[in-house]
C-alpha cells in the first residue's frame, strides 16, 4: 500500500533552516504530483507547495514564497521541502502527499503522511 514518511523536523529559531524529506513507496512515484501541506493547531489545513510528477513545474503558497523550495529525486522515490529564513508562524505540523491531480495549490484525491512537527521560536 502508499507509504509517506516524512522525517526532518524539528525545533529552531526564527531565521534558522529545515530540510523536510518524505520517502515514499508502494506506488510509482515518478507518476504522481506531490505536495507539501501544513496544519497548525485550531486551523485548517493549508497547501505550502506543490510539484509536478515531472518536477518541470513547482507553485508555492504566498506567505512562502522565496524561502521555502520544494524538489523531487524520482530515482530515490523521495519529496524534499527546503525552508529557509523560518519564522514564527511557520510553526505547524507539515505533512507530505501525493496527490491524483494537481491544479497549481489545489491538489485532490490527496494521501497523507504522518507528519513531522516545525516548531519556530523567536
Amino acid at each position: 500500500q502508499v507509504q509517506l514518511v516524512e522525517s526532518g523536523g524539528g525545533s529552531v529559531q526564527a531565521g534558522g533552516s529545515l530540510r523536510l524529506s518524505c520517502a515514499a513507496s508502494g506506488y510509482t512515484f515518478s507518476k504522481y504530483c506531490m505536495g507539501w501541506l501544513r496544519q497548525a493547531p485550531g486551523d485548517e489545513p493549508e497547501g505550502v507547495a506543490s510539484i509536478f510528477a515531472s518536477g518541470d513545474y513547482t507553485f508555492y503558497a504566498d506567505s512562502v514564497k522565496g524561502r521555502f523550495t520544494i524538489s523531487r529525486d524520482n530515482a530515490k522515490n523521495t519529496l524534499y521541502l527546503q525552508m529557509n529564513s523560518l519564522k514564527p508562524e511557520d510553526t505547524a505540523m507539515y505533512y507530505c502527499a501525493r496527490a491524483s491531480t494537481c491544479s497549481g495549490l489545489r491538489m485532490s484525491q490527496i494521501i497523507w503522511g504522518q507528519g513531522t512537527q516545525v516548531t519556530v521560536s523567536s
